[in-house]
């Protein structure tokens, strides 16, 4: 059975700020409260806030290393050298070689791109495509979204005649790669103001400096802000400071004026060309640029954000798509085998940690995988396979728990291993398999603890219904780009009833269609999407109350604009002690 969330609900901001704040912006003391909570206390900070410009950019050369990389481009650009951009398969990889690619190639024809296989090469700078940039005739390589830990691969791209330049956003070790520039605002010694780059966004921060010290216009680089959304989207990285100045104008260029390949995307994803957000970045356009790498090759991925032509950019499209309908097949498939091990106990382990293996998954799938598998039981998760003769896979975590830790306390084990607190890939041999699996589930067992193992909605709000009115959620809507750091507003809205029209809908009906009303209240009708919550259908069908916490958002079909709570979770009607 999943694990029962537990409601938290926020402590109530200053209420004498929060009258204060309400009363200078005329608006709902609700709202009034979100942004205080988000460290906004007047009224010319919430028109900050409300009007980001692009005037809050950094000065791209506060980035150590930036002078030497500019420097070393010119070069290559003045001399006629040959550049390659090598970046990861993945959305942020692929997002930030179309950037950079697209850029340089207006200033000089000898320019290529490479994306690594990820079954055959894997993640981060491999031999291989060192190999081909020296048979090639390749001397300079920018490596995007990786490179920070590749040290031995900077030191043969040298002894080949191949100077590098690493673009990366991942912490580095202690040890920095002996390559020409280094450019990751995770350095300890870079005191760049903003750390939280995408491995796009350092791209873009090289392209601009590039430009400054060029001549070349800023507004020259607006057309790649598209690209760069789609990546601090899909990357969770924080949508604050620079990256929220960075993903609203990226969203407006991404309305307004989308490139050719992310105009296909748009167009297969069914969305409303106009009222795009984060939201469908994340669950539609990522999933599917993401798929290329999954099922077949990064490198379509990026032939479409690169391409010009919309017929050459729809038949990549349409391999894209199918790529992604059929990694969801397969991710379906797998993720009901890895549910049946849990269950049944063949799985390697369900203990502190959940550990699954399977050595004919497909490996583009297992991160997916692990999600789910973390959505559903709450455990750190490993999910693994088998690849050129090792055991590879990825790991998915719960708040506050720190995966990457975990897994370099099994280093002695492990051929390969890389990500974050919440995120890692790991490579080992099989006969390491059993040690690990017992060695990850004890160091899981001493180090995490009941506020980790238990998941949490933050509320941010209790409010009835008919709070929800046109200005609030205009008001709200203002409160976008959401993501990490400036998350969407979730509401509590006690003893709710469906109108009696709710229906199962979605593949196998797992999710439900609904009509909410509010006892006590004037009558006021809310279309609601809860999704994965089918359990509950015969309790609400049968006219029964219900509690529920949701986001709002706005929903565009055929030009027409409706209001929808997405629930995150309901409970059968009962007091709740918040």
């Amino acid at each position: 059975m999943p694990v029962e969330k537990e409601w938290r609900l926020r402590e109530a901001a200053d209420p004498a700020i929060v009258a204060q704040l309400a009363a200078e912006l005329g608006i709902d003391p609700v709202l009034s409260s979100l942004l205080v909570h988000r460290g906004i206390r007047s009224f010319e900070e919430a028109r900050l806030f409300f009007r980001p410009s692009l005037d809050f950019l950094h000065d791209p050369f506060l980035m150590k290393d930036m002078d030497r990389a500019v420097d070393r481009i010119s070069r290559a650009v003045s001399s006629g050298e040959k550049i390659l951009i090598y970046g990861d398969y993945d959305v942020d990889g692929t997002t930030a070689v179309s950037l950079v690619y697209s850029f340089l190639r207006k200033i000089t024809g000898k320019i290529d791109f490479y994306i690594p296989d990820r079954y055959d090469e894997g993640y981060g700078v491999s031999a291989k495509g060192i190999d081909w940039a020296a048979d090639n005739g390749f001397s300079l390589i920018i490596t995007l979204d990786c490179g920070i830990k590749a040290i031995e691969k900077v030191e043969y791209a040298r002894s080949k005649g191949i100077d590098v330049i690493v673009c990366d956003h991942h912490l580095p070790e202690i040890e920095i790669p002996k390559a020409v520039a280094v450019l990751d605002p995770k350095r300890e010694d870079c005191n760049y103001p903003f750390d939280d780059l995408s491995g796009c966004g350092v791209g873009f921060k090289l392209v601009q400096a590039y430009s400054q010290r060029h001549g070349i216009p800023f507004e020259n680089l607006l057309p790649l802000l598209d690209l760069l959304v789609v990546s601090i989207a899909s990357d969770l990285v924080t949508v604050t400071g620079e990256n929220r100045v960075l993903a609203h104008f990226g969203l407006k260029m991404l309305n307004e004026r989308p490139r050719t390949g992310l105009k296909t995307m748009i167009e297969f994803s069914n969305l409303e060309p106009g009222h795009i957000t984060i939201d469908d970045i994340v669950f539609k356009i990522g999933p599917r640029i993401n798929a290329a790498g999954r099922m077949e090759s990064g490198r379509l991925a990026v032939e479409l954000l690169t391409s010009e032509n919309p017929a050459e950019a729809l038949e990549v499209g349409r391999k894209i798509n199918d790529n992604n309908n059929e990694r969801k097949s397969i991710d379906r498939e797998i993720t009901a085998q890895a549910f049946d091990m849990v269950q049944n106990g063949t799985c390697c382990c369900s203990g502190n940690a959940v550990v699954v293996y399977a050595p004919d998954w497909n490996k583009g799938v297992v991160g997916i995988v692990a999600s789910r598998l973390v959505e559903k039981y709450y455990k750190p998760t490993f999910v693994l396979t088998r690849s050129n003769g090792f055991v590879t896979g990825s790991a998915r975590s719960v708040r506050g728990f720190d995966l990457y830790e975990a897994i370099s306390s099994c280093a002695d084990l492990l051929e390969n291993y890389g990500g974050h607190i919440y995120a890692a890939g790991l490579t080992l041999r099989e006969e390491n398999l059993d040690e690990f699996v017992t060695r990850i589930d004890k160091y899981v067992g001493e180090h995490i603890n009941e506020e980790m193992a238990t998941p949490v909605v933050d509320v941010d709000s209790e409010i009835n219904f008919s709070q929800i009115t046109p200005k609030f959620c205009r008001i709200l809507k203002q409160f976008q780009p959401f993501g990490p750091g400036n998350s969407s507003p979730v509401f509590l809205t006690k003893n709710v009833y469906d109108n009696g029209t709710g229906r199962k809908v979605g593949p196998g009906g797992q999710h439900l269609k609904l009509e909410m009303i509010q006892e006590s209240q004037p009558y006021h009708q809310i279309s609601a999407i809860a999704f994965n919550m089918a359990d509950l259908f015969a309790h609400i069908h049968n006219g029964n109350p219900v509690d529920i916490c949701y986001s709002i958002v706005e929903n565009y079909f055929r030009g027409n604009s409706t209001i929808q709570l997405r629930i995150k979770d309901m409970r059968e009607r009962e007091d709740i002690n918040l």
